[in-house]
């Protein structure tokens, strides 16, 4: 039977490798990694760089593959997305079938933690009721980009006794959330916390964080939102793509 990790290795800073992570990263044998292209190559970089810190003898080997476009364009989302993750299960299971012995172990690395905005554990249930490859996975939590996050602004997730919500930035253009005021936006390609500016909300954004190239911005919306906007165009510009997140603070009584 083949074995695979889903390894999250967390939001781009190296040390956010868990104890778990590096010992499941030294089981593997062959490490599965996508192609996003040029832009986001530095992504495979590092990657490559967490393995050969920890796997320094090089007994592995790394199969890459190009990462499939998903339509963009559309208005239809959900169809467009089921798509794209299906394009790239035909992608994961030949990869498994033909690049992993029976007996043999395997890996995907995944940004973040698997669990939260990540395709990989979905894809790999599809490739399993497709019934043509065998395996086996487990799923070792990372350090997500919402934790990293908090903890780079100093502050927490919730306030006491108080829910928290993790949501889209396409959900929130649709509304703040009810019953909710601290809520954490992931995903948001169009700077949705624009339409909140007349409220009392603190904003404590981050992009890249955990990187070399980590911006980090907080404070009352309404004056923290243009600054957001001008640094995530000039970062966007620089480096053809961009990876934010944060958390919106409302304050129950404004």
């Amino acid at each position: 039977m083949r074995t695979i990790h889903v390894i999250g290795i967390g939001a781009g800073d190296p040390d956010h490798l868990t104890l778990q992570a590096i010992k499941a990263i030294k089981a593997t044998e062959v490490f599965f990694l996508l192609d996003k292209g040029e832009e986001k190559s530095d992504l495979t970089g590092l990657r490559k760089a967490m393995l050969d810190e920890h796997i320094p003898d090089g007994s592995y080997r790394v199969v890459e593959a190009r990462d499939p476009a998903r339509d963009r364009k559309t208005d239809n989302y959900a169809p467009a997305v089921d798509d794209w993750r299906s394009r790239r299960a035909d992608i994961y299971e030949r990869l498994i079938g033909e690049e992993l012995d029976d007996g043999q172990t395997g890996a995907f690395l995944v940004w973040g933690d698997p669990a939260l905005y990540d395709s990989t554990l979905g894809i790999l249930e599809e490739i399993l009721e497709r019934g043509r490859v065998e395996f086996s996975y487990d799923v070792i939590p990372g350090i997500s980009s919402v934790s990293a996050l908090v903890a780079r602004h100093r502050t927490g997730l919730n306030r006491v006794a108080r829910p928290v919500q993790i949501t889209t930035g396409r959900r929130l253009a649709q509304g703040f959330p009810e019953g909710v005021d601290d809520v954490v936006v992931m995903l948001d390609a169009h700077q949705s916390f624009t339409h909140y500016t007349d409220q009392d909300i603190e904003i404590h954004w981050g992009a890249y964080i955990g990187t070399p190239d980590e911006i980090l911005v907080s404070g009352p919306l309404a004056e923290a939102a243009p600054r957001i906007a001008e640094l995530r165009a000039e970062a966007r510009a620089r480096k053809g793509w961009i990876m934010d997140t944060y958390l919106l603070r409302r304050n129950p009584g404004g």
